[in-house]
């Protein structure tokens, strides 16, 4: 089995980066003359994904002149999150309502995806489905942060996240998750963490671990020395 859909989060207000979101979004803020949103969308093609749904709110006119400038290969719905931002929770939950599919992997933008990450998330892919699992979460030991101000959110153990001992992994923006998993009567603001809370007190939230060293754009500072690696 394969996944067929990919979904983006991009409808956060980048607070942490005024004054330089007041008019960018984050997601499209760029390093080296190519923005985190394209990266994203380079990783998801390479990962030979068709179909990508993008959810926006603040700045949201500017992705659609930013799709339409580009040529990207696969096909890109935006879905806007509507009068009132959703959170992580309700924004996956507005996008995958209508789709036929069970299973979406998700990408965080904030990260600095690459090419490099192609066989880590095929190997995750492959776990998923093989233990046929209903979420995994992609971690990074902290030791590999370039931020070194981020906090460890998880223990990993034989590939389960659990939040008992020292917190040495962080979430990195990328997770593979089963629609059914999205219980709410209706679409409003929620965290995706509401989700995996429930799961850990069930031992059933699951982790794979990358090897790879993690850039995030967290803050104006780190957008500065990111700019100059």
């Amino acid at each position: 089995m394969r996944i067929n859909t990919a979904l983006i989060l991009c409808a956060g207000f980048g607070k942490r980066l005024n004054p330089i979101t007041l008019n960018t979004p984050k997601p499209l803020l760029e390093i080296k003359d190519v923005s985190m949103l394209e990266r994203c969308i380079n990783l998801i093609e390479k990962l030979g994904i068709k179909k990508i749904l993008i959810n926006t709110f603040y700045l949201k006119d500017q992705f659609s002149l930013f799709l339409n400038s580009k040529n990207f290969n696969s096909d890109i719905k935006i879905i806007e999150d509507g009068e009132h931002i959703l959170d992580t929770g309700g924004g996956i939950q507005n996008m995958i309502k209508d789709s036929n599919e069970k299973d979406f992997i998700i990408f965080n933008p904030d990260t600095i995806w690459s090419n490099d990450y192609k066989d880590e998330i095929l190997k995750m892919e492959e776990m998923y489905f093989s233990g046929k699992l209903e979420n995994i979460l992609l971690l990074v030991n902290k030791k590999f942060s370039f931020d070194k101000k981020l906090k460890g959110d998880f223990n990993l153990e034989n590939n389960l996240i659990n939040k008992e001992t020292e917190k040495e992994f962080i979430y990195i923006g990328c997770q593979i998750i089963n629609k059914k998993l999205f219980i709410r009567q209706k679409i409003e603001n929620y965290s995706i963490f509401e989700i995996w809370n429930n799961l850990l007190d069930q031992k059933k939230l699951f982790g794979y671990e990358s090897q790879k060293d993690f850039y995030h754009l967290t803050d104006l500072d780190i957008f500065k020395r990111l700019k100059d690696l």
